[in-house]
C-alpha cells in the first residue's frame, strides 16, 4: 500500500509480533517450538496477513488509476460512462449475378481459406448483373474488418451468381474497450465535467462511439451555430473512418447534441508522410523499431490542420531500439497539414 504511505508487514514480522505480544501477555521469556503459544501465534499471524491482503486488495480498488477490471467498470458506472462493447462489422459487398437472381438472406460467405462467416441480411436481386447484398459479420471485434476489394466465398451456391463476392465497404467492428482507453476517458469525465456543448463535451460524445479513439472539435464549422466533428479510429490498417462509420457518428451525435447545434461528422483526409532514412546501426530490427516510433508518433501528435515538427520526427527515429544514430533526409522540413487533412505515415525509403 504504497501510494497510501502505510507499510504492510510480512507474514514473518506478524508471526514475531503476535509472539512477542504472548510472552509479554503469559509473563514468559520464550515459547518451545511446540508449545500452545507458538501455535497461537503462528495461526493468529497467518490471519493478520490475510486481513492485512484483503485490505491492500480494497486500497488499490478505491482509486479508479488502480482499480482491477471489474471495480473500474463501477467506479465508471458512477459516472456514467460504460465500457465500449465490442461491434461486429457490417456493411456491402457485390455479387456478380444474372439479372433477376436474389441472393437470399441468411445466405453466408467466408473469407478464403475458411476464415470468418459473414451473413447476407435481406434479400437482394441482381440488377445490371450485380447484387449489392449487406451483409453482416457472425464475430465481433476489429478483425471482422475488411478492406474494398477483398474476396469473399459463398459457402453454398445460389443458381444464376458467381461464388465470390467482392467487398464494398464492411466496417464498423471493434475490440471491447480496453481498460487503459476506459480509465482515460472517465478521467477525462471527472475532469472536464459536462458543460452543455462544450469543445470537451463532443469529444466525450464522439469517444463513445465504438471505434473511435481521437476525436477533434470546431466550431462555427459551416457557419455560426455549427460545429464540426472529425475523428478517426486508430488499431485498424486505416484510421480514417468509412462512410459508415461517418454515419454512425453523425446519428449518435444527433441523438446527444444540444438541440440548437447543427453538429456534422466527418473523417480527415489522409496526408500520408514519405520519409527517407539512413539508420546506424541499419538492420531489419532496428528500421522494424524506427517504423514503430514513427506510427506511435503520428498517433500521439498528428490532429487535422496540424503541424508536424521535424525536431520531433528526429526524436521519435531517436528512440527506435538499437538506434545508434540516424540522418533524416526527407522530409526536410517541418511538415504542416491542410485544414481538415492529417499526416500518416507514409512510405519509408532506407538509405543505405
Amino acid at each position: 500500500m504504497a501510494d497510501t504511505g502505510f507499510t504492510r508487514a510480512g507474514l514473518p514480522e506478524l508471526i514475531e509480533q503476535t509472539r512477542a505480544d504472548l510472552l509479554a501477555r503469559l509473563g514468559l521469556d520464550e515459547l518451545l517450538r511446540r508449545a500452545d503459544g507458538e501455535v497461537q501465534a503462528r495461526v493468529l499471524g497467518g490471519a493478520l496477513h490475510s486481513v492485512y491482503g484483503y485490505i491492500d486488495y480494497l486500497a488499490r480498488q478505491i482509486l479508479p488509476d488502480t482499480a482491477d477490471a471489474a471495480w473500474l467498470e463501477r467506479h465508471a458506472s458512477l459516472w456514467g460512462v460504460a465500457r465500449k462493447a465490442a461491434t461486429a462489422a457490417a456493411g456491402t459487398v457485390s455479387i456478380t449475378a444474372a439479372a433477376g437472381v436474389t441472393v437470399p438472406a441468411g445466405t453466408v460467405l467466408q473469407r478464403p481459406g475458411g476464415g470468418a462467416d459473414y451473413t447476407v441480411t435481406a434479400d437482394v436481386a441482381a440488377i445490371g448483373g450485380t447484387a449489392m447484398a449487406t451483409v453482416q459479420a457472425a464475430a465481433v471485434g476489429a478483425a471482422s474488418n475488411l478492406p474494398p476489394g477483398a474476396r469473399l466465398t459463398l459457402v453454398s451456391p445460389v443458381a444464376g451468381a458467381q461464388s465470390t463476392a467482392v467487398v464494398v465497404d464492411v466496417s464498423g467492428g471493434a475490440d471491447i474497450e480496453a481498460d487503459a482507453d476506459l480509465l482515460a476517458r472517465l478521467l477525462a469525465r471527472i475532469r472536464t465535467p459536462p458543460h452543455g456543448g462544450a469543445a470537451a463535451d463532443y469529444v466525450a460524445w464522439a469517444l463513445e462511439v465504438p471505434g473511435v479513439t481521437r476525436a477533434w472539435v470546431y466550431a462555427h464549422h459551416q457557419g455560426v451555430g455549427s460545429v464540426g466533428v472529425a475523428f478517426v479510429c486508430d488499431g485498424r490498417a486505416s484510421i480514417i473512418p468509412t462512410p459508415a462509420d461517418v454515419a454512425a457518428m453523425q446519428a449518435h451525435l444527433d441523438e446527444v447534441r444540444p438541440v440548437t447545434a447543427a453538429v456534422l461528422a466527418f473523417a480527415p483526409v489522409a496526408d500520408p508522410v514519405a520519409l527517407s532514412i539512413r539508420l546506424t546501426p541499419d538492420s531489419a530490427a532496428t528500421r522494424a523499431a524506427a517504423a514503430a516510433e514513427l506510427q506511435d508518433f503520428l498517433a500521439r501528435e498528428a490532429i487535422p490542420g496540424g503541424t508536424l515538427y521535424l525536431s520531433r520526427l528526429r526524436e521519435a527515429i531517436s528512440q527506435a531500439a538499437g538506434e545508434f544514430r540516424h540522418e533524416l533526409v526527407a522530409p526536410a522540413a517541418d511538415v504542416v497539414s491542410p485544414a481538415g487533412h492529417i499526416a500518416q505515415l507514409g512510405v519509408i525509403t532506407w538509405l543505405a
